[in-house]
C-alpha cells in the first residue's frame, strides 16, 4: 500500500522539496522551543522574586499566568520537535521498506526465471543424451557431444547465476525483515509518545481550568 502511495507522481514532485521543508520546520520548532525556555526562565525568576516581595494578588496571578503559558509553550514546542523527528524517521523507514519490497519482488521473479531456464536446459540435455545413445554415425556423435558440452557449460553458468541470485534474494529478504522490525519499533515508540503527550495536555488543560476558576 505504501509503495503504491509513494509511486504517485504528486508525491514525487513534493519529495524534491521535502528536505528543504523538513529543515525549515525544524529550525522554526527549535526557535520556538528556545524562546519558550527563555520565557520559562524569565517568569520563573520573576515569580520567585515577586512572591518573596509579597505583592498584591492580581499582579502575582498575572505573573503566574504568564509562567503557565510559557511552560505550556515549552511542552508543545518540545513535543512537536520530537514528534516531527519521529515522523521524518518513520517516512524514511517506509520509503526504504517500499524499495526493499520492490527489490524483493524483482529478485524473486529473476530466481523463478533462472529456475525455469535451468529446468529447460536440463530437459534438453536429457533429450540429446537419449538421441546420442541411438546414433551410430561418428560425425553425428561428435557433433552431439559438442552440443552436449556446450549445453553443460550453459547449465553450469545458469546454476552459478541461480546461486548468485538466490544469495541476493535471501540478503534482500533479511534486509526487508530488519526494516519491518525497525519500523514496528518506531511505530510503538510513536504511540507511546502520543499517549504521554495526551496525558500532559490533559494535565495542562486541568491546570488552566483551575487558573481560570
Amino acid at each position: 500500500r505504501w509503495q503504491k502511495i509513494f509511486m504517485i507522481p504528486l508525491w514525487g514532485k513534493m519529495a524534491v522539496f521535502w528536505n528543504k521543508m523538513f529543515l525549515t520546520i525544524i529550525v522554526l520548532l527549535i526557535v520556538l522551543f528556545l524562546d519558550a525556555v527563555r520565557e520559562v526562565r524569565k517568569y520563573s525568576s520573576i515569580h520567585v522574586n515577586e512572591k518573596a516581595a509579597n505583592i498584591n494578588s492580581s499582579a502575582f496571578d498575572h505573573i503566574q499566568m504568564k509562567l503557565f503559558r510559557s511552560q505550556r509553550n515549552l511542552y508543545l514546542s518540545g513535543f512537536s520537535l520530537f514528534l516531527w523527528l519521529v515522523l521524518r524517521r518513520t517516512v524514511t523507514l517506509l520509503t526504504q521498506l517500499a524499495k526493499e519490497m520492490a527489490s524483493h519482488a524483482a529478485l524473486e521473479t529473476q530466481v523463478n526465471d533462472a529456475t525455469e531456464a535451468a529446468k529447460k536446459y536440463m530437459a534438453e540435455n536429457e533429450r540429446l543424451q537419449e538421441a546420442l545413445s541411438g546414433q551410430g554415425s561418428g560425425k553425428k556423435k561428435e557433433s552431439m557431444e559438442a552440443t552436449q558440452e556446450k549445453l553443460k557449460e550453459e547449465v553450469e553458468h545458469l546454476k552459478a547465476e541461480l546461486q548468485k541470485t538466490s544469495t541476493a534474494f535471501h540478503k534482500a529478504k533479511n534486509e526487508v525483515a530488519a526494516v519491518k522490525k525497525q519500523s514496528d519499533g518506531v511505530r510503538r515508540e510513536y504511540d507511546h509518545l502520543m499517549k504521554e503527550y495526551e496525558r500532559l495536555q490533559q494535565s495542562l488543560n486541568k491546570a488552566e481550568d483551575k487558573k481560570d476558576l
